[in-house]
C-alpha cells in the first residue's frame, strides 16, 4: 500500500483528494494545522487508510522534522501532494507587507522546502510522484489576486524544472491548475459571480473538488507513469 502525503488535507480540495485516494487503496496522511470535523468523519469511514498529522507549514524550521516523522511512522512516501496554501485576495497597492510575506511563504517557500526533504527520501527509494496544486490564475490573471497569481506561477515553474532534476531517479513531478472551484477561492463570489464564470466556461459549469482528486489519482497510478513536467488545467473549459 503506497503512502501519500497531502498537505492542506483538512478541507476543500485537499480533503477531496484524501478521501478519493483512501477509497482507491492508498494510505493517506493528511497534514494541516488542525483536524476539521469533515476530516475526522472521513477518517472514521476510511477503514484505517486516512490519517491526520498536525503540521503548521508556515513554520519553515519545523518542516524537516515533520518529513522525518512521517517517514519514521509510515515508511516510504510514494506520493506528495502540495495542496496547502492561502487564497488571500487584495489589491497590491493596499496589501500589508506582512500579508504578502505570509502568502509567499506558505504558497511558495513551504512546499519547496517540504518537497526537498520528501524528494530526498524518494530519491533513495528510486520512485515517487510529486503533484503541485497551482491555479489557472497563474496564467490568466485576476483582479485582486496578483500576489496569489505570482505564487501559483511559481508552483508551475518549480514543477517543470524539478521534473528534469529527478526524472532520472524514477520520480515524476506535475502540477494541476484548477479553475474556479466551489471552495475557499470562490467563497467571496456572489451566486451571480459564480453563474457568470460558469457561463463563460465551455461546459457551462464550475468544476468540483473531486475533479481535481481524480486527476491526482490518475497521476499517482499506472496511467501517470510517463507523465512529468506538465500542468493539467481543470476548469470546465474556462480558459479554452
Amino acid at each position: 500500500m503506497h503512502n501519500v502525503l497531502v498537505t492542506g488535507g483538512s478541507r476543500g480540495i485537499g480533503l477531496a483528494i484524501g478521501r478519493r485516494l483512501a477509497d482507491a487503496g492508498y494510505n493517506v496522511i493528511a497534514a494541516a494545522r488542525r483536524e476539521s470535523d469533515e476530516l475526522r468523519a472521513a477518517i472514521g469511514l476510511s477503514e484505517g487508510r486516512l490519517h491526520f498529522r498536525a503540521c503548521d507549514l508556515a513554520v519553515i524550521d519545523a518542516i524537516p522534522a515533520f518529513a522525518k516523522l512521517i517517514r519514521d511512522e509510515f515508511g516510504p512516501i510514494y506520493g506528495l501532494v502540495n495542496n496547502a496554501g492561502l487564497g488571500t485576495e487584495g489589491l497590491l497597492a493596499t496589501m500589508h507587507n506582512s500579508e504578502i510575506e505570509a502568502l509567499v511563504q506558505l504558497n511558495v517557500l513551504s512546499p519547496i522546502i517540504l518537497t526537498k526533504y520528501v524528494a530526498r527520501q524518494m530519491m533513495a527509494d528510486g520512485a515517487g510522484r510529486i503533484i503541485n496544486i497551482s491555479s489557472i490564475i497563474a496564467t490568466t490573471g485576476y483582479n485582486g489576486l496578483s500576489v496569489y497569481g505570482a505564487t501559483k506561477a511559481a508552483a508551475t515553474g518549480f514543477t517543470r524544472s524539478l521534473a528534469r532534476e529527478v526524472g532520472k531517479l524514477g520520480i515524476t513531478v506535475n502540477a494541476i491548475a484548477p479553475g474556479f472551484i466551489d471552495t475557499e477561492l470562490t467563497h467571496n463570489l456572489s451566486d451571480e459571480g459564480r453563474k457568470r464564470i460558469a457561463g463563460r466556461s465551455a461546459l457551462r459549469r464550475l468544476p468540483e473538488t473531486d475533479d481535481v482528486a481524480r486527476m491526482v489519482e490518475y497521476l499517482l497510478g499506472e496511467g501517470g507513469r510517463n507523465v512529468t513536467g506538465t500542468v493539467f488545467t481543470i476548469d470546465a473549459g474556462n480558459t479554452a
